[in-house]
């Protein structure tokens, strides 16, 4: 059984995008970087990012995290904790705002998903 999911036409991809992904974006990223720097919230806003290519193009992530072989070696939690305090929670900011005016250029979107989908790393140090 495959766990692949379809994607959706381009057509819808660009017509959702035209509509609602870019106003919908900057909403999207704002609450997940509050709920990031509560702390209490950072497990919910983690998601949250990692949802922002979906909330901007409908784009499904293409990969995922597997136990086991291959699975990428993740950084200490202690390490990913200070760095999230001294550097993380600022970091993710510039790098979303950057990410989100480049996402406003039809030109831009590939540039834009491959920053949204590097914004965990950025956040907390956490590699897919």
């Amino acid at each position: 059984m495959s766990t692949r999911r379809k994607q959706h036409s381009l057509v819808v991809r660009a017509l959702w995008y035209l509509f609602v992904g870019w106003w919908a974006t900057g909403l999207w990223l704002t609450a997940a970087w509050v709920l990031t720097v509560t702390i209490v919230g950072l497990p919910v806003g983690i998601k949250m990012i990692n949802a922002v290519p979906k909330v901007l193009t409908l784009k499904e992530r293409s990969g995922s995290l597997v136990a086991g072989s291959g699975a990428r070696e993740q950084p200490n939690l202690a390490v990913r904790a200070v760095y999230f305090l001294l550097v993380g929670w600022w970091a993710s900011l510039a790098w979303m705002g950057l990410a989100y005016v480049v996402s406003l250029t039809v030109v831009g979107l590939p540039v834009a998903v491959w920053l949204y989908n590097r914004l965990p790393y950025v956040t907390t140090l956490y590699r897919y």
